[in-house]
């Protein structure tokens, strides 16, 4: 029987497909359809972009954090423990740092007046302190570490000396226009 209807249906094809719904047939369907209904879907819809909004959101979170963290192991390095090394070395290292630190501090108030001058300056500290940083990557596979720490103490007390004598001559340049200005206000 069935293989009747089968064939029935494979004859008759055309007659049956000649039906097509109205485009407007689901809105109309909507219309008798009772207010909690329609209400509930827009609910639904809402509720569904906002979660999806967040999962992506929590995703994006959860991708950044994971890649900063590879990238925050990646780029550590295991520092060497100075006072391991010599703490006499280690407590110079310490100072000086935090002098050479308040020195640029006094020295970047020029440059809004000279940047110029600050600039040049600036240059020559920054050479002396990349070479201080590879003096620091030389320490970790160095097999004399004591002479590798006393050559990057030594950079540091040089770099103080350069940063006292730069500051010398921003003071005296200032002493000289006082003076200039006072000079011209009495004439």
């Amino acid at each position: 029987m069935s293989e009747r209807l089968e064939d029935f249906i494979k004859m008759n094809r055309e007659e049956f497909d000649d039906l097509e719904p109205s485009a407007d047939l689901w809105a109309r369907i909507e219309q008798h359809l009772p207010p909690q209904y329609n209400e509930a879907k827009k609910r639904e819809a809402k509720t569904f972009s906002l979660g999806f909004v967040l999962r992506v959101a929590a995703s994006v979170i959860v991708v950044m954090g994971i890649g900063f963290g590879l990238y925050l192991r990646g780029t550590k390095k295991e520092g060497v423990d100075f006072a391991a090394i010599n703490p006499a070395y280690a407590q110079q290292q310490i100072h000086y740092t935090s002098l050479i630190e308040t020195k640029r501090t006094q020295l970047k108030s020029i440059s809004k007046t000279d940047p110029e001058l600050y600039k040049e300056f600036n240059g020559q500290i920054a050479k002396m302190d990349s070479t201080y940083k590879e003096l620091n990557e030389e320490l970790l596979t160095s097999p004399n570490q004591e002479r590798v720490l006393q050559s990057m103490i030594h950079n540091l007390q040089i770099q103080t000396q350069v940063l006292n004598q730069q500051l010398n001559v921003i003071e005296q340049f200032n002493k000289m226009k006082n003076e200039d200005k006072n000079d011209s206000a009495n004439i």
